[in-house]
């Protein structure tokens, strides 16, 4: 029962004497700032941000939004992973090297607070049958995740988030601008920004809650939900589209006719 692991959560939360939460602003990390808030009162919480060429400049917004909702302490903590050889490789390791640099900033932080401070993330019962090699950089640096912890799943999440109001519980779900960057691909800030633009456009363009741009450039290979295709190649969209997409920078815009597919730039995928 969807109340059992609601409870478990809490009380796991509730054990710990402070929590930092890594927060994306996402479904997952939104939902474990309102518990850990909820379980621990306000002045024993902080989320912390990594703010982050990666990260789109929207989503930070929704985060400081979602934080001043329920009252979090929201500390952006300033992380560049294009820095790190590890990271702009764009090797099939990618998102550990950079999950793994990226909780030992936020845990740095964290300690810098005070020692009782534990390091929480939004990992959640469905993650493990996904491509996720960032999940062995959290276990390997002892970061809990309560929603996995609780056995919580994607939908059971997105549920206790519709009950406590918070916009993010019908989200679609995020992913960090890298992962439209075909794995073996370095990546570069050029790019990164011409993806965030083109995604951006559109979205504003189409209203369509689940779109990605993949970035095989010069070509733009967008995906959108199967629903929204046939609307996309109809005029006027479909010259609208593509200017926007054009003005990103790139040269071709092509349609994904299989349409959106999460973890469809994965190496395994």
């Amino acid at each position: 029962m969807i109340e059992d692991k609601e409870r478990r959560l809490l009380g796991i939360v509730a054990a710990l004497e402070r929590a930092a939460v890594a927060f994306s602003g996402g479904v997952d990390s939104s939902l474990l700032l309102a518990v850990s808030i909820e379980a621990l009162g306000v002045e024993r919480v902080v989320a912390l941000t990594a703010d982050s060429p990666l990260l789109p400049r929207e989503e930070l917004a929704t985060a400081r939004q979602i934080a001043a909702q329920v009252g979090a302490q929201l500390v952006t903590v300033p992380f560049d992973e294009l820095e790190m050889e590890g990271v702009r490789a764009n090797d099939p390791l990618r998102c550990y090297h950079c999950k793994r640099a990226r909780f030992e900033a936020l845990g740095a932080y964290a300690r810098g607070l005070g020692e009782e401070y534990v390091l929480l993330h939004g990992e959640n019962a469905d993650d493990a049958g996904d491509y996720r090699p960032g999940s062995r950089a959290a276990h390997e640096l002892q970061v809990r995740a309560p929603l996995a912890e609780a056995g919580l799943t994607k939908a059971e999440i997105r549920e206790l988030s519709r009950r406590r109001g918070l916009p993010t519980w019908d989200h679609p779900a995020a992913s960090c601008l890298a992962t439209r960057i075909p794995t073996g691909t370095a990546l570069s800030l050029e790019a990164l920004q011409r993806i965030e633009q083109a995604e951006t456009a559109l979205h504003a363009l189409l209203g369509a809650r689940q779109l990605r741009v993949r970035d095989h450039f010069p070509v733009a290979r967008i995906e959108l939900p199967a629903d929204d295709i046939a609307q996309v190649v109809a005029e006027p969209l479909r010259t609208q589209v593509a200017d926007a997409v054009r003005a990103a920078g790139y040269r071709y815009v092509s349609l994904d006719l299989s349409g959106y597919r999460m973890g469809s730039m994965n190496a395994n995928a």
